[in-house]
C-alpha cells in the first residue's frame, strides 16, 4: 500500500506534556538457527496484531526496521500503559518472555533489548520533509512548519513551544 507523501516541512504537535518512547528489538547472534530467531519474531507480531486491536492499551504507533539486529521504535500514552501492558497475564507479552527467559536466555542464539524514555515535549525537535507521516508525528499530529517552528532551535522549546493546539512564543 502506498503512503501519501507530504512535500515540504512538517513537524509534530505533540499535544502533551511527555511522550513515553520505547525502542525494542531483538539481535540474530547465530542467524542459522532460524527456528529460534522466527520464534522471537512471531511474538513480537503477535504483540503488535494484539496492540492494534485494543488501543486502550496505550500504544499510539510503531515504525520498524528488520535485519540482522531488528528495531521496534514505538510511542505510548504513558510509561504506565507500557508496563500495564508488559504485565498483563491477558496479553501476548508475559508468555513469550517468560518462555524465552526459560528456554533461551544464556544461549546467545538471540539476543534481545529495549530502552525507555519518558521525554518532555519541550525536550523534542523534529523536522519531516517530503515523508509520509512517520515517527512521532504519525502517533500525535503531523502539522506544517509555519512561524515559530521553522527553525530547530525554535522547534525544541526555545522559541515555539508546542503542545495541543497552543503555541507559544519565547
Amino acid at each position: 500500500m502506498a503512503q501519501e507523501i507530504f512535500p515540504g516541512r512538517f513537524t509534530a504537535d505533540v499535544g502533551r506534556d511527555t511522550v513515553t518512547v520505547f525502542l525494542i528489538g531483538m539481535r540474530a547472534n547465530r542467524w542459522w538457527k532460524v527456528g529460534r530467531v522466527a520464534q522471537v519474531a512471531s511474538a513480537m507480531t503477535a504483540m503488535l496484531q494484539h496492540l492494534a486491536k485494543n488501543p486502550e492499551a496505550g500504544l499510539l504507533s510503531t515504525e520498524q526496521w528488520l535485519g540482522r539486529t531488528t528495531m521496534l521504535l514505538s510511542y505510548w500514552e504513558s510509561p504506565e500503559h507500557l508496563r500495564r501492558f508488559a504485565a498483563d497475564r491477558e496479553s501476548p507479552h508475559l508468555a513469550p518472555w517468560r518462555r524465552f527467559m526459560k528456554e533461551m536466555s544464556g544461549s546467545g542464539d538471540v539476543g534481545v533489548w529495549h530502552e525507555t524514555y519518558q521525554v518532555p515535549a519541550s525536550g523534542i525537535e523534529v523536522v519531516y520533509n517530503g515523508m509520509p507521516r512517520f515517527g512521532l508525528a504519525k502517533a500525535t499530529s503531523h502539522i506544517p512548519v509555519g512561524p515559530g517552528s521553522s527553525t530547530a532551535k525554535q522547534r525544541m522549546g526555545a522559541g515555539a513551544v508546542r503542545t495541543g493546539a497552543a503555541q507559544t512564543e519565547g
